[in-house]
């Protein structure tokens, strides 16, 4: 079975991935927020969610990290860029090769 790509946020930083084909789901709260990730779960591969909401989730989200799937891909939000996105993918890196090898050396 094909897994599908969806997205949680805000309206206004999910709506134009609509266009692309990807499965839009705007929140509104964080109630809603909860019930939508555990109603997407078992049939989407991919999970791309705002990070201000990634945040908010951080338990939720948590049981999957251990799953191959669904993959739950912090997004910046149209409001901004929390950084969350980097900081996961360069955990998820450094557990996989044993080292932080995006790391920016020049700091």
């Amino acid at each position: 079975m094909d897994k599908k790509i969806g997205m949680l946020g805000g309206k206004d930083s999910i709506q134009p991935f609509k266009g692309l084909g990807i499965d839009v789901f705007p929140i509104e709260s964080l109630a809603l927020a909860k019930k939508q990730l555990k109603e997407m779960a078992p049939e989407y591969g991919v999970i791309f969610i705002t990070e201000r909401i990634f945040e908010q989730l951080a338990e939720e989200i948590a049981q999957y990290d251990d799953q191959i799937t669904p993959a739950i891909i912090p997004i910046p939000s149209s409001t901004g860029d929390l950084g969350i996105g980097m900081k996961r993918l360069a955990a998820n890196v450094e557990k996989a090769v044993g080292m932080n090898i995006l790391q920016d050396n020049e700091r």
